[in-house]
């Protein structure tokens, strides 16, 4: 079954869509490709995926997982009940990207 994928409330879509922004349109798309696959496998195999452990904070939200995309990283988490892929955070991988 295909996963819905969602933002939690408005702020956290615009901060995706500011990060977004940022990034060039071969970076967009890249980023757009995988969070759309998302919906088809919310926990894709190989080194794009981690459950992140311990979960990182986002806002008052969870991260239990992150895929990589080259640079980047898309945190999220899954709620296989309802079929939801939450989108919580787009961060560059730095020293920051899990706190």
């Amino acid at each position: 079954m295909k996963y819905e994928l969602l933002f939690p409330n408005e702020k956290v879509k615009a901060k995706f869509r500011k990060e977004m922004e940022r990034l060039s349109s071969k970076e967009r798309k890249r980023i757009k490709e995988k969070v759309e696959a998302l919906s088809f496998n919310p926990r894709p195999q190989g080194k794009i995926f981690k459950y992140l452990k311990p979960p990182v904070q986002v806002y008052t939200l969870t991260a239990q997982y992150r895929i990589r995309i080259g640079d980047y990283r898309v945190l999220y988490d899954v709620d296989d009940e309802n079929y939801r892929v939450w989108i919580l955070a787009l961060r560059k991988k730095s020293e920051r990207t899990y706190k």
